[in-house]
């Protein structure tokens, strides 16, 4: 059988919990051990200061002061419990403190989702410059592929995500934050490592360190559609999904390879990087992409220094 519970007991039982209002009374009084100086600091007369200290005693069921008419002290009970009245009306202000600044979008977390080639340029910006605009911001940092970011954003483990295109789904929104150019990888000993300028058609017949299809997707089709274009056909020697391995075998002699600008930081030894020629340019680009229902108070200020440091790079400043 289930046991009703008694209104009246629940009434009692938050009726006996304190408020910060009497901690605050109390702590008061017991720094100046004197009702009437503790009343002018809180801007209040002296009965309802009383009548605060009162209810608290009864609330712990312990007296607190001992008051003559020419001096208050604290009981042992009051001495114990004053270091614990400070520790919580301390925590209460810091708490207050931190939800302000959180509505305020000064402090709380922001989670990054990021593809392994930001991290060669505009990741480590971007951060630097918000570690010091937000300094009270702790970040954390996911690398994905950019379909993985897109899983992310949605179910919320990330907040935003530097990832490559296209980004046609409507709940996301998006910001371009880089589009920089294309360079020819070759090997130190090559013949074309001579040349000050790779054309397209120079990869015809090569053997060429490829992207893989399903792992790096956005450099697979962008450098076959290159290709057809320019009825240019390469030999595939290998299919890989990170820039760094592909100038790993670049190097080892295996092939030639297409990267993005931002490798060049990587400095690879025995590879030279070469400006690529092509009829029109194709830009390497990458999105900032966050959900359009977020509840991040801090993402407006990341993506407005995300903004601040990818418009010279835009305007190729």
């Amino acid at each position: 059988m289930l046991e009703r519970t008694n209104p009246r007991a629940i009434h009692s039982g938050l009726a006996s919990m304190f408020d910060l209002s009497q901690l605050r009374c109390f702590v008061t009084v017991a720094e100046e051990l004197h009702f009437g100086r503790a009343a002018a600091r809180l801007n209040m007369t002296q009965p309802p200061l009383s009548r605060q200290i009162q209810v608290l005693e009864h609330i712990i069921d312990a007296p607190l002061l001992e008051r003559t008419s020419r001096s208050v002290r604290l009981t042992p009970a009051g001495r114990s419990f004053l270091p614990e009245a400070r520790r919580i009306l301390k925590l209460a202000e810091s708490a207050s403190q931190v939800a302000r600044r959180i509505a305020l979008g000064k402090t709380g977390s922001l989670k990054i989702g990021f593809t392994a080639a930001a991290a060669y340029g505009f990741l480590p910006d971007l951060i630097a410059a918000a570690r010091s605009r937000l300094p009270e911001v702790d970040f954390s940092l996911k690398e994905m592929v950019s379909g993985d970011q897109f899983e992310a954003l949605t179910t919320g483990q990330i907040d935003t995500g530097l990832l490559r295109p296209p980004i046609a789904r409507p709940e996301f929104a998006s910001r371009r934050v880089v589009a920089e150019p294309l360079l020819a990888a070759i090997p130190k000993k090559h013949p074309l490592a001579a040349v000050e300028t790779v054309s397209i058609k120079d990869f015809d017949d090569q053997p060429f360190v490829m992207y893989s299809p399903y792992e790096a997707r956005y450099f697979h089709d962008l450098l076959v559609s290159m290709f057809t274009r320019a009825d240019v056909l390469p030999r595939y020697v290998q299919h890989l999904s990170q820039i760094h391995s592909i100038l790993a075998m670049v190097r080892a002699g295996l092939g030639v390879a297409i990267v993005p600008e931002a490798a060049a930081s990587l400095k690879i030894a025995d590879v030279k990087l070469k400006p690529l020629k092509l009829r029109a340019p194709v830009p390497v680009e990458l999105f900032m992409v966050w959900r359009r229902d977020h509840e991040n108070q801090l993402l407006p200020s990341l993506i407005e220094i995300a903004t601040e440091i990818a418009a010279p790079q835009l305007r190729g400043d």
